[in-house]
């Protein structure tokens, strides 16, 4: 039996899941009456989402169609961070969201101190983008689990590799 237990917390998500959102939101374009003509692309690229259509408003609409797609395939709304709205030629607005992915280290840096003052026993180091909690009862790294749960983190927190 080994004597201690961990896991990982990162940010990601499942990128087949976002491209299948992508898909469906494309779908949902070319066959909605009122965004049927609007000439709206949805362009998935590695680390964005560029949306062009020909009115502020039929952008918004694309916005509640991708985050309905999203929510659906149980991804988390916190890893679209919008970009501006720009203008893009022939009168129409073009928008880059880009896709949040990792834990940055002033995030990293939050979330072990978070357990360190919390949790004595138990030991948060950061490698990499993400935080491995180390401690010699596995009741213990539920907890932590159940406390960042109910914390609200800018991005999307996964619990991954637990041991």
């Amino acid at each position: 039996m080994a004597s201690t237990y961990s896991f990982d917390i990162v940010s990601d998500f499942d990128a087949q899941e976002l491209v299948n959102a992508v898909d469906q939101t494309e779908r949902e374009i070319k066959t909605r009456y009122d965004l049927k003509d609007t000439k709206t692309t949805v362009e998935l690229g590695k680390e964005n989402i560029v949306i062009q259509t020909n009115s502020d408003f039929t952008l918004e609409a694309v916005h509640s169609i991708l985050q309905m797609k999203a929510v659906k395939r149980n991804l988390s709304l916190k890893i679209f961070d919008y970009g501006k709205i720009e203008s893009a030629s022939g009168n129409r607005v073009r928008q880059e969201i880009a896709l949040k992915r990792g834990l940055n280290a002033e995030l990293a840096k939050q979330i072990s101190k978070l357990i360190r003052d919390e949790f004595k026993k138990v030991q948060a180091s950061i490698q990499g983008d993400a935080v491995r909690v180390v401690a010699k009862s596995k009741d213990e790294l539920q907890a932590i689990i159940q406390r960042l749960k109910q914390e609200d983190f800018p991005v999307a927190l996964q619990f991954t590799n637990y041991r």
